[in-house]
């Protein structure tokens, strides 16, 4: 007995057979796909995940450019503060030291450069190996500060170098300037 006899059907079952696997197979088609509603509530849905999301990136690489600057200030002041020590210990003098300096740089380039230590033959002195860039400006260009200068100018004297800080304009997430910093 073939399969079809066995199943009781007969030709005209045959054809009614083949016509319900055609229809239930068009209705199925028509399910599987997405209607064009479902794909718009897809995307407004991705959208405001997305300007949720944006505004936390924006604030992270901020937190990273402080993060940067801060580090590049305290090496740049850390090289000032290790000049000031060589020079009060005797180790740099000479035509390196201006008078009136208060034992200070002249400006950041002399830490590059680097100076002569006394006693010594070709030996030179160097306190940094770049200027750091400014993380919130792009540049290698600071703000500095002379030893007779008050703490919250933003004019440079010209003698000696003291301190250094951001010429950005910008305040920082907790409130403050960067030139306070």
């Amino acid at each position: 007995m073939s399969g079809r006899a066995a199943r009781g059907a007969g030709p005209a079952s045959g054809r009614l057979a083949w016509l319900g696997t055609r229809a239930r197979s068009a209705t199925n088609v028509s399910r599987a796909g997405v209607t064009y509603l479902e794909l718009l509530a897809t995307a407004a849905i991705l959208m405001i995940l997305a300007s949720a999301i944006l505004p936390l990136g924006r604030v992270a690489q901020r937190r990273n450019d402080e993060i940067e600057l801060r580090r590049a200030l305290r090496t740049m002041r850390r090289a000032i503060d290790q000049y000031k020590a060589a020079v009060d210990q005797g180790l740099i003098g000479g035509t390196d030291v201006q008078l009136g300096s208060e034992g200070y740089p002249e400006d950041l380039e002399v830490l590059v450069k680097g100076v002569k230590q006394v006693g010594a033959v070709d030996r030179k002195m160097k306190f940094l190996r770049r200027i750091p860039v400014d993380p919130m400006t792009g540049e290698a260009e600071w703000g500095k500060r002379c030893y007779q200068d008050e703490p919250d100018d933003t004019s440079w004297c010209g003698d000696n170098v003291y301190d250094v800080y951001s010429t950005s304009r910008a305040k920082a997430l907790d409130g403050t300037e960067y030139s306070s910093w």
